[in-house]
């Protein structure tokens, strides 16, 4: 048997290279092996940190009798979630038909043209509660594919066109601030009163969730209590910073111990929120400062980029352990082999923590933060890229993967981008972003609707007609259509182009009524829905040279809320003016001294000196 995993880029795919099964890759190859085999397709779909993709691997997939019913019956793929997140939203939509139960590890099985016609998440070995073992799933999917074989492909086909008749987002006015305001009652709603945070078990931090009540005014105490409860609860590392992924009991406790690269970056960016409104919430300086310290400890990599997650699992004694290295002190820790970083780097996620990183490094006085940032955004943008100027998505060690770069790689990272440019004055970073978003706008434009994925997305999922069409649904991140929508409103804010505006105001006026009736799902999209609502407030300060930036800038100005600020020299004023963003036009200090320019919607105060 060919070891097909062995030189895979993913970590996660390479931890099953000696699996007895015989994995491909997800790719085209695959299906035309299942087509000429006439045999179906075993699609499973996890990533390197879940916790159950382990357990589900020890237990069905090192198991040789296992593996010799899926290699003589099935062809076998291995998907890494996060390097195709397009492959899962996919399937995860098409096993919604099947299971309520949706999660990792997700196995579906699939028609040789790759539509699903079974899935579930984790089987057991042996028969549990109810639940057939992995083994009896097989042999009854087998079944059903070699003697209901048209029952199968009609189910399929249904399926499929279900998928194909969705919608795209389209229409729809922007909201007034009343309805904001509902939503957040909604919120409030379903606050758990005696240990913070929304519902029951399991409890997620819904960090886009935050970020929207801190900035809607009328949730901004909900959303700190919020934090504050959650800055004090098991869910935080104490010893080395940063969030696990989420906790099986309502009191934050029982956590899951993964520490996933988009949680702490949307945290950082929320406690920093929190800081910024009231320092003397020193709960939320001291949860920012440890996130930020997480990242820059463990998560960032010699390249400069942001590993994905920390594994949940270590080796203590010989034996994998879930959570047991964060059970210890730092002295305890210092005795063991940490976690397993899972070394993917991806494009979207590490615009998220370029972009928090920044803006706490400004609010803080963190130069150490930005100088983070900027490692970062320099490696993506100098390995990021395709030949053919396409950004690519994952990366591991400056290898790059040949997934296809989505939606949210172009958002998030033009988030990062345009971040890190008003925070460190130079102009180069807010053009790269410029370009993802004109990018991802050229694309939607030839695609009919107004973002798209330059290059059309995923060809298997495009071949068989299931690629979800302008999904907008979000979970503990943004979708790809609300952090583009996001992308192009701070690129209207540096720039004045209606069109910006205009673009977001379209992908959010699309799924105004959806993200208003289910706002615990919709973080995002209500954070940008919110700041089209109100005049954007904008405040740009230019020094006469570059050493005065930023030295000795008063916290009042550091702290101040609003939509975007902006650290310049005069001379970078002058850069950011030549290149089109029209916010530093005829920005220059006064007098031989810094000053500051208070605007709204480019309506400008005359200049303070600070």
């Amino acid at each position: 048997m060919v070891n097909r995993l062995a030189t895979a880029l993913s970590p996660y795919l390479r931890a099953h290279a000696d699996n007895p099964v015989d994995w491909r890759e997800w790719g085209p190859d695959a299906f035309d092996e299942a087509s000429a085999r006439d045999v179906p397709v075993f699609v499973s779909i996890g990533y390197s940190t879940c916790h159950w993709c382990h357990v589900m691997a020890r237990e069905s997939f090192s198991d040789p009798v296992i593996a010799e019913i899926l290699n003589d019956n099935f062809v076998s793929i291995k998907v890494d979630r996060e390097e195709h997140p397009g492959v899962d939203a996919s399937y995860m939509a098409q096993a919604a038909a099947f299971t309520r139960q949706l999660g990792w590890p997700l196995s579906v099985f699939a028609t040789t043209q790759g539509v699903a016609f079974h899935a579930g998440t984790y089987f057991p070995p042996t028969p549990i509660s109810g639940y057939p073992s992995f083994r009896q799933l097989l042999e009854a999917v087998l079944d059903a594919w070699e003697n209901r074989r048209t029952e199968v492909l009609r189910n399929a086909a249904a399926i499929a066109s279900a998928i194909a008749a969705a919608p795209a987002p389209s229409g729809g006015a922007l909201p007034d601030e009343i309805a904001i305001d509902a939503a957040v009652d909604g919120l409030a709603a379903v606050e758990d009163l005696q240990y913070g945070g929304f519902g029951s078990a399991p409890k997620f931090p819904v960090a886009p969730v935050l970020g929207f009540l801190l900035e809607s005014g009328s949730g901004a105490g909900l959303g700190a209590r919020t934090l504050e409860r959650m800055a004090g609860s098991p869910l935080r590392d104490p010893v080395e910073g940063g969030f696990f992924r989420y906790a099986t009991k309502r009191d934050w406790s029982d956590p899951h111990f993964e520490r996933m690269l988009y949680d702490n970056a949307l945290l950082l960016d929320a406690f920093t929120l929190a800081w910024a409104d009231d320092d003397s919430r020193a709960w939320a300086g001291t949860a920012a400062s440890g996130i930020a310290d997480f990242l820059l400890g463990t998560l960032q990599l010699p390249s400069g980029g942001f590993a994905s997650a920390q594994d949940s699992e270590s080796v203590i004694d010989g034996t994998r352990s879930e959570g047991g290295y964060y059970a210890r002190d730092a002295d305890g820790r210092a005795e063991l082999e940490p976690p397993a970083l899972d070394e993917k780097v991806l494009a979207g996620w590490n615009g998220l923590a370029i972009a928090a990183l920044a803006r706490a490094a400004v609010v803080f006085d963190r130069d150490d933060w930005l100088e983070s940032a900027r490692w970062a955004a320099d490696y993506l943008l100098e390995n990021h890229r395709g030949a053919d100027g396409r950004l690519i998505r994952a990366s591991v060690a400056e290898r790059r993967s040949g997934a296809p770069a989505t939606l949210e790689d172009y958002g998030m990272l033009a988030g990062g981008l345009l971040a890190l440019a008003a925070a460190t004055g130079e102009p180069a970073y807010a053009t790269a972003a410029r370009s993802l978003v004109d990018d991802a706008l050229a694309a939607g434009e030839a695609a009919g609707t107004v973002f798209a994925e330059p290059g059309g997305g995923d060809p298997v999922l495009v071949a068989s007609g299931i690629t979800l069409a302008g999904d907008p649904s979000e979970g503990a991140y943004p979708s790809g259509l609300s952090a583009s929508a996001d992308a192009a409103w701070r690129l209207y804010l540096l720039t004045g182009e209606n069109r910006y505006r205009d673009a977001a105001v379209a992908i959010l006026g699309a799924v105004a009524e959806l993200a208003l009736a289910n706002p615990l799902s919709f973080g995002t999209s209500l954070t940008v829905l919110h700041r089209l609502v109100r005049t954007p407030v904008q405040l740009v300060v230019v020094s006469p040279d570059a050493a005065g930036r930023t030295a000795g800038l008063p916290q009042s100005i550091r702290a101040r809320r609003t939509d975007v600020t902006a650290l310049v020299s005069e001379q970078q004023a002058r850069e950011f003016a030549a290149a089109g963003f029209e916010l530093f036009a005829a920005r220059t200090p006064r007098n031989g001294a810094r000053a500051a320019y208070l605007c709204e919607d480019f309506t400008c105060r005359m200049p303070t000196p600070v």
